[in-house]
């Protein structure tokens, strides 16, 4: 009679880490790179910048806690940010996507910049594949809709936005795991909205501000402008620029970073204008770098003031 065959022994569950060395933990990870990108990438922003090591920190103790397995719930991660145009909520946008991704909190660490057209239709059955193509495509990353009041349009009736924010709201709980939703415009309208769909409100987690630049800091950026394409201003040019800053931001439209951009490549077309001018000149690198003061004092912004 053959004996019964014996069973093998029944493996044990690992058992979580009772301790973690949070050093190479967190040069595992590789989020201080990130996070160092963004202090080149961008001018000032200090209270942004702080928040945002703020939230790398909690989910660099909330990864330890779930290996540790003390994590109950997964920690909410969409995000609204406020500000005015200029102020780097894109360049932050792509920065946070990067540190989920390093942190395994989204898979792929990719970001879909949307605006209201991307999201909603212009007639009947036309918003919700829109809003969910959308969504598909965001899955695994963060999804960044810009200037998110315009979703919401109450006066008018037969707009669709309502069908859409209806979906977000509906994706933003059941997928929070496999997706972030940044929420960025203006902090008054932002607020208005958030007064109109409170389910908006109690699924943002963090809540970031974005301030303006001061003079100083756009004449910086302005300068590190210049640099990256190879450019520089006279010391003339440099004295007729900051004069430049503090007469355009009194003026309606103002955009901080986008509007020195845009100014900075006017300057160039009048400074290419003025080179031009004298076919029988022999130039110098310097003369092909330099901006000078009658390249920016003949800007618009000087007559209108």
């Amino acid at each position: 009679m053959s004996e019964p065959a014996t069973q093998p022994p029944k493996e044990e569950a690992a058992k979580p880490p009772v301790s973690i060395d949070l050093r190479k933990e967190f040069e595992a990870v590789e989020i201080e790179a990130v996070l160092a990108q963004l202090d080149q990438e961008l001018i000032g922003l200090v209270p942004v910048k702080t928040r945002i090591r703020e939230i790398a920190s909690l989910l660099l103790v909330e990864r330890i806690r779930q290996k540790m397995a003390l994590a109950t719930t997964f920690p909410t991660l969409h995000m609204s940010f406020t500000g005015n145009p200029g102020t780097g909520k894109t360049t932050v946008a792509l920065r946070m996507a990067g540190i989920l991704h390093k942190l395994g909190f989204v898979r792929r660490g990719h970001v879909i910049s949307v605006t209201r057209d991307d999201l909603v239709g212009q007639y009947i059955g036309h918003t919700a594949p829109k809003t969910k193509e959308i969504l598909k495509k965001a899955m695994g990353g963060v999804l960044f809709i810009d200037e998110a009041y315009y979703l919401y349009r109450p006066e008018n009736e037969r707009d669709y936005g309502q069908e859409s924010i209806e979906i977000l709201l509906q994706v933003m709980e059941s997928q929070r795991e496999d997706l972030v939703v940044i929420l960025a415009g203006y902090a008054d309208r932002m607020e208005k909205f958030f007064q109109s769909n409170p389910g908006f409100r109690s699924r943002i987690g963090h809540h970031i501000d974005f301030p303006d630049y001061s003079d100083a800091e756009l004449l910086k950026i302005a300068e590190l402008m210049l640099q990256e394409q190879n450019y520089k201003f006279s010391p003339g040019a440099r004295a007729a620029f900051e004069n430049y800053i503090t007469i355009r931001k009194s003026q309606p439209l103002f955009s901080n970073a986008r509007s020195i951009r845009n100014a900075l490549d006017r300057m160039r077309l009048r400074q290419a204008n003025r080179l031009v001018a004298d076919l029988d000149r022999v130039l110098t690198a310097d003369d092909i770098m330099s901006l000078e003061a009658s390249d920016v004092l003949a800007s618009r912004v000087f007559s209108k003031a």
